[in-house]
Order: structure tokens, then sequence, then C-alpha cells
């Protein structure tokens, strides 16, 4: 059984190489890093997305990650093969031609089989007025 301080770097690494792999375009590992389906939840609602359909969507995407930062990160052992990490992102984005600065909070569920970590559940809620006030 891995220490907890193994399992936090390990899946510490796995979530900034799934943020690298957006930012790269990267299809190929994010869809290798992700459970089939992964369940995503955002500000655009709540879906499932199989790896085929998420490599679609990252080849499509309307947006650019120039650069992304995690702080205040969390890693919860569930079971041996079922962790949690949740964290503060701030993203750096280009948006139809505009720079856009985004803060979050993010959540991951990590499922290990056969030795391999995948993302079953991803959730992304922009910081800000808890009542959506603006």
């Amino acid at each position: 059984m891995q220490s907890a301080q193994n399992i936090r770097t390990e899946l510490v690494g796995l979530e900034k190489q799934y943020w690298n792999a957006i930012k790269e375009r990267d299809a190929s590992t994010a869809a290798s890093l992700s459970h089939d389906p992964c369940v995503v939840v955002g500000a655009q609602g709540v879906g499932e997305l199989d790896k085929s359909s998420l490599a679609k969507m990252m080849r499509s995407a309307t947006y650019e990650l120039k650069d992304f930062s995690f702080d205040d990160i969390h890693v919860r052992r569930i079971t041996d093969d079922v962790a949690v990490v949740a964290y503060k992102v701030k993203e750096d984005l280009v948006v139809e031609g505009k720079k856009v600065k985004l803060e979050a909070n993010d959540s991951s569920i990590w499922l290990r089989r056969d030795g391999q970590w995948a993302c079953v559940v991803h959730t992304e809620s922009i910081a800000g007025d808890p009542f959506g006030r603006h």
C-alpha cells in the first residue's frame, strides 16, 4: 500500500499532467487519464464524456489555455483505489481573441484499476460570490 504522501504526489502530478494536456491540446494524453465515460460538472452543466467525445471537444475548443497554477491542494484517499483531489486553480486563457484570467475551485475523483489511475468525475466552480451576485 502506498503512503499518503506518495498518493498525493502521484495524483497531483496526474492532475497537472491533465491540465498540461489541455494546454497543449494533447487529446490522447487527456483521454488516457480519463475514465470512459467521465462525469464533468461546470458552468455549462452536467455531462458525461467518453474518450472520443473528449478528444473531439479538445480539438474543437474555442479557447486556449496559456497557463495555470494550483493552490490550496487537498487530497483525500477514500479507499486504496479511490481518491479525491480538490484545489484552487488560476487560469490564463485566450477566449475569442481576448486574454481572460479565471479563478475556480476544482475537484477530481480518481479511480485506480489494474495499477492505473483514471479520472471518473471532474468539477469546476468559478470562484466568486456564493449567491451568484455580480
